[in-house]
C-alpha cells in the first residue's frame, strides 16, 4: 500500500535516515519506536507530504487516503459544536443532507415533480452514504473517549487543547482512512479512553502507524514494530514484547559477530605488521591490506538500557502520617468533586491515582499538597517536604539559564559533582549540561524538571503524569528513581506498564469518593475485572434467570444449605472488620497525642499494636473477598 525506498533525509550535515526502507501493508498495525530526536515524527510528516526526502522514493496505492492526529492539531479552534466538527469526517453525507434541507424548504412554497425527482435522488444517495447513521457513529466514538452525552452540543472552542485533540482523533477514526497515523495519541487520553481507542484500533479496517512511548497501548495493538535506530527503520514482525525479546536475539547475535570481526581484524593487522618488511610476504600482505579496507564492517552494540548510578537521598524523614484527609467534600459551584471522605497517607505508601479525567485527580492532588482548600479535616504530617511535579512546572524553568545552573538553584546543596551524576541519569552528558533552558524539546525540559523535583530534599512526592513527553529509556529512569525512593509519593498516571512498576497502592475516585486497593496494579486490575464480571451475572440473573432455574436451586438443599452457612460467615467477618478498622482508628488517634510520639517506648508499644491490628485487618479483608467470591459461584449456577 505505501512502499518506502531507501530514503534519506539530512537535517545540516546529520542525516535522520540514509538509505532506510519500509513497507506498509493494508491492515498492518504498526509501533514506530526509538529514542526522541531519532525522527519518528518527522517520518509521519514524510508520508503524509507536509517533508520531502533528499534521497530515495516513497510509493503509495491510487486509493490510499491517509489520517495523521499530530500535535499541531491542538491549535485548531472553532464555534461549532463538537459533535458538528466531528461529523466532519462525513463531508458528503453532509453536504447532500444540506440539499436535502434545502429543497424541502422549497417545496413548502414552490411545489414541483422536478424538485420532488431531485430530492428522491438525493435521499438515495444520503441512504447510499450511511447518512442516516453518521450522527449515531460520532456520538458513538465521542463518548467512547470521554466525552458525556450533554458535552456534544459545546462549542469546540469551551475544551482545553487535550480534550480538542479527542475531538480531532474522533474525526479521523470516523473518516477510516486507509492508513491512520496518530502521534503520541495516549499523551490525552485518561485509561477508560485508552482501553476503548485500543479495542477499535485492534479491529480497524486499514493500516495504523503509532509513535508512542506507553508500551502497553502499543502491544495491546500492534502486530509490527519497527525501530528507528542508526539512520534505519528496522521492521519486527511482531508487537512490542516480540520485539523486546527479537531485539535481544538480534543485538547478541550482532555482538558477537562484531567481537569474532574484531578478533579477525587484530589477527590480520598482526600480519601485516610482522610482515610488512618482508619482500617475499609482500604479496600476502598488500592482500590482507586489501581485504581489510574491502571489509563491510560490524557495528557494536550500543546497549539503550540506562540505569541509575545515583541515590536520590533526602536528609529528613516524614512522620508515619503524611497526610490525613477526614471527612472532607470538595466543589466548584454545583460540580461535586468529593463529598465527605477520607483517606490517609503513610510513610513509605507509594500510591497511583487512576481513573477517568474530569474525577478530580489533580484537585486531590492539589489538596494533599495544600494548595487547594477543602472543607473537612485535612492534617499535614509532621515533617512532610513537598515536591511537586505538574506540566505546567515546565514552564517554571529559567529559560536563559543553562541545564546545570538550573539545578543548582533548586537548592539542593549538592556539589557539582553530584547534580553531574543527576544529570547523567537524565540522559545529559558532556557539554550537554551546559545548554540553554530554551533550546531543549519538550521531553528534555521534562526531564530536566523531573531531576530538580527528585534532588528537591522532599520526602513526600506528588507527580502529574510525569512521564508525558518521555521516551522509553527516560521512562526506565524515572521507574528506576522511584523504586529507589525512600520517601512517600502520589502519582496521577495512565501509563500502565509505569504505575505496575512503581505503586504499591492504588487510589481511585468512585462516586465522589476516595477509594484505595491495597496492592500493586496487576492486583488491582484482576481484582477489577473479576468484580466487574461478578457485577454483570447478579444484574443478568436478577432480570433473566427463569423459573426452571429458581426452582433447580429450590430442590438443591446442599447448595442451599452451603449459602446460608457462607452468608452467616460472610456477616461474621463484616463485623469483624468493623471492630478492627475502629480499633485502628483509635491506635492512630493514640499515636498522634504528643505524650505517645515523644515517648520511644510509648510509642514502639502503639506502633506494634497497630501492626498487628492491621495484619488481621488485612487477613480478615482477604477471607471476605474469598468467602464473597464463593457466594458469588452458588448464586451464579
Amino acid at each position: 500500500m505505501i512502499s518506502i525506498s531507501n530514503i534519506s533525509y539530512f537535517i545540516g550535515g546529520r542525516a535522520l535516515y540514509e538509505n532506510a526502507s519500509m513497507f506498509i501493508r493494508p491492515n498492518d498495525k504498526i509501533g514506530l519506536i526509538g529514542l526522541n530526536g531519532r525522527g519518528k515524527s518527522t517520518l509521519l510528516k514524510i508520508i503524509n507530504g507536509e517533508m520531502s526526502v533528499n534521497e530515495g522514493s516513497i510509493s503509495k496505492a491510487k486509493d490510499c487516503t491517509i489520517g495523521f492526529l499530530n500535535q499541531d492539531l491542538l491549535s485548531y479552534q472553532t464555534d461549532d459544536a463538537i459533535l458538528t466538527v466531528a461529523m466532519g469526517a462525513f463531508k458528503e453525507a453532509v453536504d447532500t443532507q444540506r440539499q436535502i434541507e434545502k429543497i424541502l424548504h422549497q417545496l413548502e412554497t414552490e411545489y414541483s415533480d422536478d424538485l420532488v425527482e431531485k430530492l428522491t435522488k438525493l435521499q438515495e444517495k444520503f441512504e447510499h452514504l450511511d447518512g442516516y447513521t453518521m450522527q449515531a457513529k460520532a456520538e458513538e466514538i465521542l463518548e467512547g473517549i470521554g466525552f458525556s452525552t450533554q458535552d456534544l452540543h459545546r462549542p469546540l472552542r469551551e475544551f482545553s487543547g487535550g480534550w480538542r485533540m479527542r475531538v480531532m482523533l474522533a474525526k479521523l477514526l470516523l473518516e477510516k482512512p486507509s492508513c491512520l497515523m496518530l502521534d503520541e495519541p495516549t499523551n490525552h487520553l485518561d485509561l477508560p479512553s485508552i482501553e476503548w481507542v485500543e479495542n477499535y484500533l485492534r479491529t480497524y479496517e486499514g493500516a495504523v502507524i503509532i509513535v508512542s512511548h506507553d508500551r502497553t497501548f502499543l502491544n495491546n495493538i500492534i502486530n509490527k514494530t519497527v525501530d528507528v535506530t542508526n539512520q534505519q527503520l528496522v521492521t519486527y514482525e511482531g508487537n512490542y514484547f516480540y520485539y523486546l525479546q527479537e531485539k535481544e536475539l538480534r543485538e547478541e547475535i550482532q555482538q558477537n559477530a562484531f567481537e569474532n570481526q574484531q578478533a579477525k581484524i587484530r589477527q590480520t593487522e598482526r600480519f601485516i605488521e610482522r610482515f610488512r618488511s618482508k619482500a617475499t610476504k609482500a604479496r600476502q600482505v598488500q592482500s590482507r591490506v586489501k581485504a581489510l579496507d574491502r571489509m563491510e564492517k560490524v557495528e557494536e552494540v550500543v546497549n539503550d538500557v540506562a540505569e541509575i548510578n545515583f541515590k536520590f537521598t533526602f536528609k529528613q524523614p516524614s512522620g508515619r502520617h503524611v497526610v490525613t484527609l477526614k471527612e472532607i467534600s470538595k466543589s466548584y459551584g454545583s460540580l461535586d468533586i468529593l463529598q465527605k471522605t477520607s483517606a490517609n497517607i503513610e510513610r513509605g505508601d507509594k500510591i497511583a491515582l487512576i481513573g477517568a479525567n474530569g474525577k478530580g485527580k489533580s484537585t486531590l492532588l492539589r489538596i494533599l499538597a495544600n494548595t487547594e482548600p477543602v472543607e473537612g479535616e485535612r492534617t499535614i504530617g509532621y515533617n512532610v517536604i513537598y515536591g511537586f511535579y505538574a506540566q505546567h512546572q515546565l514552564e517554571s524553568l529559567h529559560v536563559d539559564n543553562e541545564i546545570l545552573d538550573e539545578l543548582k538553584q533548586a537548592g539542593s546543596g549538592k556539589t557539582e559533582l553530584e547534580l553531574r551524576s543527576v544529570l547523567g541519569c537524565f540522559l545529559f552528558s558532556d557539554e550537554e549540561v551546559f545548554k540553554k533552558i530554551k533550546v531543549l524539546s519538550g521531553g528534555e525540559k521534562s526531564r530536566v524538571a523531573l531531576a530538580k523535583t527528585l534532588i528537591s530534599e522532599a520526602n513526600f512526592l506528588l507527580l502529574d503524569e510525569p512521564t508525558n513527553h518521555l521516551d522509553f529509556i527516560s521512562e526506565n529512569i524515572l521507574i528506576q528513581a522511584l523504586q529507589q525512593y525512600q520517601g512517600s509519593f502520589v502519582v496521577v498516571s495512565h501509563n500502565r506498564h509505569f504505575v505496575s512498576q512503581v505503586a504499591n497502592k492504588i487510589w481511585y475516585i468512585e462516586n465522589h469518593q476516595i477509594k484505595e486497593y491495597p496492592g500493586t496494579y496487576e492486583e488491582y486490575e484482576y481484582w477489577h475485572k473479576k468484580n466487574e464480571a461478578g457485577k454483570l451475572p447478579e444484574a443478568h440473573t436478577a432480570k433473566k434467570e427463569s423459573p426452571k432455574k429458581e426452582s433447580k436451586r429450590d430442590t438443591n438443599p446442599s447448595a442451599e444449605n452451603k449459602l446460608k452457612a457462607l452468608n452467616k460467615e460472610l456477616k461474621k467477618i463484616e463485623e469483624a472488620v468493623q471492630r478492627l478498622v475502629k480499633e485502628k482508628e483509635s491506635i492512630e488517634s493514640e499515636l498522634t497525642k504528643p505524650e505517645v510520639y515523644s515517648n520511644a517506648e510509648k510509642l514502639m508499644t502503639q506502633q506494634q499494636l497497630f501492626e498487628k491490628v492491621d495484619l488481621q485487618l488485612e487477613e480478615e479483608n482477604k477471607r471476605w473477598e474469598s468467602v464473597a467470591l464463593e457466594i458469588e459461584e452458588i448464586e451464579g449456577k
